[in-house]
């Protein structure tokens, strides 16, 4: 079985902050890939936790096909409530930002006949939510100019 861990966030603000995505692919305990980055142009109003959260699931089902794993049984965790509740269909997805995201997830969705979405608590998904804050961290790092706009609107 394949285990996907994927988390966002967007810092300092959100929406309007730099949000960023990550992901992790496990198969019996094993790390298999991880990767994080940036999701959307910072300090835009497409940058948003939804994004974010959305663009990390979108790009880790994209690995998996790559990577010939749609095949398998996958089972993906969140600890996005809302994330969760609208692939399950439990909720509308009411942001005129998010539904290109949420039609390219559910494209990605339907390569894959054994896949399962479920929610967790934000304990169980630390890996995915470190690795989040390692991009978001990095991002200031390569890019002094945000860090001044962040010192900046920090200060008030």
């Amino acid at each position: 079985m394949i285990e996907v861990y994927f988390d966002g966030l967007c810092q300092p603000i959100n929406p309007g902050g730099i949000a960023c995505y990550a992901f992790v692919v496990k198969s019996n305990g094993k790390t298999l890939h991880r990767d994080y980055g940036v999701a959307g142009e910072p300090f835009s109003k497409d940058s948003t936790n939804n994004i974010a959260e959305y663009t990390a699931l979108a790009k880790a089902l994209e690995w998996l096909v790559a990577n010939n794993l749609a095949f398998d049984k996958v089972e993906i965790h969140s600890d996005s409530q809302l994330v969760v509740n609208q692939l399950e269909g439990n909720y509308k997805v009411k942001a005129k930002r998010i539904v290109p995201l949420y039609r390219k997830v559910l494209l990605l969705k339907a390569k894959f006949p054994d896949m399962k979405i479920k929610w967790v608590p934000r304990e169980q998904n630390r890996e995915a939510d470190r690795l989040t804050n390692i991009a978001y961290n990095k991002t200031l790092r390569e890019n002094p100019e945000y860090l001044n706009r962040v010192l900046k609107e920090e200060k008030g």
